[in-house]
């Protein structure tokens, strides 16, 4: 059986929520009247990425809640491509999260967990109070989508199946090298817990998804849900607290999408800048993020 504390890394008490789709799996630390700093996740990790925030939110008085997408970390993965579309994703956990009834909460949200986590945000702007805006997108595209190679691959029918469900490639080829910049932090330790949740061609499902529900343009679905949390972050969160930290180094969400879509939305945001962090700055950079959004919160203490 798996050990899911992986040495005492993460040492948290697993919670449940039963969706139709299946079970989701998240963590919720702390205090229950503190301020709720809820933490998303992309693809193709899991809350064990945030392990190196909670102790510290906690300590200064908040609430860390991670949950865990379907398809990821302890959550269901059950093998129905369907179940992983976006607006799936996003209705499932606007429903985990309106059935802890936060208020005053404030919204981490990185690489998927921008669509995701501020659609919820979006439509139930009462609850949120700030945003804390790490490497993710949100926007609808103004135009063409370029995709580097290895995306275009992952989206290629059969070629994908090979690379991401035979090979593991997301995980050993984008989240341990290319996605990192200082790679001596992934120990034998946080590979594992990295490794655990998708040890199967079936389990690892989800991960391929993600990389074919990405835009190619203005159109679709995921356009659309972009197009919808674009408009409600400009009506409901400019007057709101808006901070970013940013990886300066990531190959996905590059300066240029912080530049234009994130400044151009929130131009008066103060901005971390992380001149050597990569695409997953959780692991590159918690060191410097975390007292920001210590700081960021704390500013806004009644």
């Amino acid at each position: 059986m798996t050990d899911w504390t992986f040495s005492g890394a993460w040492p948290y008490e697993p919670r449940w929520f039963d969706s139709p789709d299946g079970r989701l799996h998240y963590v919720d630390e702390g205090a229950p009247d503190g301020r709720p700093v809820v933490m998303l996740h992309g693809n193709p990790t899991w809350g064990f990425l945030y392990r190196n925030f909670i102790p510290a939110l906690v300590e200064a008085g908040h609430r860390a809640i991670v949950p865990d997408h379907l398809g990821f970390g302890r959550s269901d993965k059950p093998d129905a491509p369907e179940l992983y579309r976006i607006h799936r994703h996003a209705e499932r956990l606007d429903a985990l999260l309106e059935s802890l009834d936060l208020r005053d909460a404030t919204v981490v949200p990185q690489d998927w967990g921008g669509p995701i986590g501020l659609r919820w945000a979006v439509r139930h702007p009462e609850r949120v109070s700030g945003l804390f805006i790490l490497n993710t997108f949100a926007h609808r595209p103004r135009g063409p989508v370029k995709l580097p190679v290895p995306l275009r691959l992952f989206r290629t029918p059969g070629a994908g199946e090979l690379a991401v469900k035979g090979l593991h490639m997301f995980v050993r080829g984008f989240l341990f090298r290319a996605g990192v910049v200082h790679r001596e932090r992934l120990t034998s330790e946080v590979k594992a817990g990295y490794l655990a949740p998708h040890p199967s061609w079936k389990s690892r499902t989800p991960i391929l998804v993600f990389p074919r529900e990405i835009p190619s343009g203005p159109g679709g679905p995921v356009s659309d849900l972009c197009g919808e949390v674009e408009a409600g972050l400009e009506r409901h969160f400019r007057s709101k607290p808006v901070a970013i930290a940013w990886a300066m180094r990531d190959i996905a969400f590059t300066p240029d999408i912080l530049a234009q879509a994130w400044l151009g939305t929130f131009p008066d945001a103060r901005v971390t800048r992380l001149e050597d962090a990569g695409h997953y700055l959780q692991e590159d950079a918690h060191e410097r993020i975390v007292p920001a959004l210590l700081e960021f919160l704390a500013q806004r203490s009644p």
